[in-house]
């Protein structure tokens, strides 16, 4: 393959752009955050790497590059993303699915412990000065249900297993009958996503959001709930239906929430998640470690030297499905 031209959406200080040094040294590279950076590079752009640029970007650029054949995106999650003159081209398109992976499993592992070890209520007797002895549970035993079951899905299922939990999950095909799964010892299609669920201790949504999986844990599903049940959600907000959740919370119909994602982010003041004492509340930051943008241009770069030898890329987006 020829010399290769790089359109990289972002803003030219961003440190990690730096990495982009390790490119060939005949790969062409446009670098900026308005259409005017890219009008010379546009016309023989090969790929587009969208690492912080806005959708409205995007898809403008992306109509000026006759030639693109890649397309990649920083970030895991494409609801909002998948523009129609990308979605019916027959331009590549991968994400970063990988590199938020790990963290995200150990924050569901954290958010499983912060119940079951209460330590909410451990921290306000601190800040009371108040001396309680009182019962934790062990979370071995108990039964972790997946909703989405993919790569974080099965990160998180991981370390359940390791800490001797039970697992199930829903998958939008589940494997066929008899096959064996590494951690699962189950796996639901999403319509019977309410029946894996009256099984479960902890419920972990950690699916992307697409047109079927919008409001999959619903009223029906809050009401499978177990009253010990704890929601996390580590996927999209949307997936999970925030009124019913909320009626459920407030109710005491389940034990408690650990969200990281919502329908509206920055989470607005005066939101009922913010009173809620049985609701922890991270700002969307669970994957936030200290070397996740390095990871996430590592991943560029190898999937870069793997297109420019002509070889299967990795990280495929379906893009009619959206994942």
């Amino acid at each position: 393959m020829g010399d290769l031209t790089v359109i990289v959406l972002a803003n030219p200080a961003e440190r990690q752009l730096t990495m982009l040094e390790r490119l060939p040294a005949e790969t062409g590279i446009a670098v900026g955050e308005r259409v005017e950076a890219f009008e010379r590079a546009a016309e023989e752009a090969d790929v587009i790497f969208n690492w912080s640029g806005s959708v409205e970007l995007l898809r403008e650029v992306f109509r000026m590059c006759p030639r693109v054949r890649w397309v990649h995106m920083r970030w895991a999650g494409l609801d909002g993303w998948l523009f129609p003159e990308l979605v019916e081209s027959t331009v590549t398109l991968t994400n970063g699915t990988g590199v938020f992976s790990e963290s995200l499993g150990e924050f569901a592992l954290a958010g499983i412990l912060y119940f079951a070890k209460d330590l909410g209520r451990m921290i306000r007797n601190q800040a009371a000065q108040r001396w309680e002895q009182f019962d934790v549970t062990e979370i071995a035993g108990q039964t972790l249900g997946i909703v989405g079951y993919g790569d974080i899905g099965r990160a998180v299922a991981a370390r359940a297993r390791a800490m001797g939990m039970r697992v199930v999950a829903v998958k939008r095909h589940a494997p066929p009958a008899g096959a064996a799964d590494a951690y699962a010892e189950r796996i639901y299609t999403p319509e019977r996503t309410a029946e894996m669920i009256a099984l479960a201790d902890y419920i972990v949504s950690a699916a992307p959001l697409t047109a079927e999986t919008r409001g999959l844990i619903g009223e029906r599903e809050f009401a499978a709930m177990k009253p010990s049940a704890v929601v996390i959600n580590l996927g999209r907000g949307p997936v999970i239906d925030e009124a019913s959740m909320v009626r459920a919370l407030s109710e005491r119909r389940i034990r408690g929430a650990v969200l990281d994602v919502f329908d509206t982010e920055p989470l607005p003041e005066g939101h009922p998640f913010y009173r809620m004492d049985n609701v922890l509340v991270s700002p969307h930051t669970a994957d936030h470690t200290a070397n996740w943008l390095d990871q996430a241009m590592q991943l560029f770069l190898a999937n870069f030297a793997r297109f420019q030898k002509g070889q299967p890329l990795e990280n495929l987006v379906n893009k009619k499905l959206g994942y």
